[in-house]
């Protein structure tokens, strides 16, 4: 076992011990077990698994973000975190339309990559939601 947190700009999202996380990293998925080597790396939108002794998995939609592990502690730093179970799936399809909207407005004057993160942030989610709600 080894300690993990998810911490986002505005809260510890959620900390405690795990055997697993499974992440996903700017080059794929990555598993972190027990002693595992020094690592920082990026992240980007997807599912990190987190798997207890007892083999109970909790599933965790992440947007961008980075994670660091060090003797036998993993900090993922997020700009945002929730539970798969948690997410609203109408509240995601709203903002992937705003974000699309954003990135269709050539003549307005948006911020391109917060737009690009934002459509990708509710991409994720609403796959997440479909694949769990299976």
């Amino acid at each position: 076992m080894f300690n993990f947190s998810i911490v986002t700009p505005e809260k510890k999202f959620l900390e405690g011990k795990t055997v697993s996380l499974i992440l996903p990293g700017s080059e794929g998925y990555l598993g972190i077990l027990t002693d595992h080597a020094p690592l920082m790396t990026a992240l980007v939108p997807g599912k990190v698994t987190i798997k207890d002794e007892t083999g109970h998995e909790i599933s965790i939609a992440i947007s961008y973000g980075f994670v660091e592990v060090s003797a036998n502690c993993a900090t993922l730093l997020v700009d945002s975190a929730e539970f798969v179970s948690d997410i609203e799936v109408e509240r995601a399809r709203k903002a992937l339309d705003r974000a699309k909207k954003r990135l269709a407005d050539k003549a307005g004057d948006i911020d391109i990559p917060r737009a690009e993160k934002a459509l990708a942030r509710a991409r994720n989610r609403i796959r997440l939601a479909a694949v769990s709600a299976k």
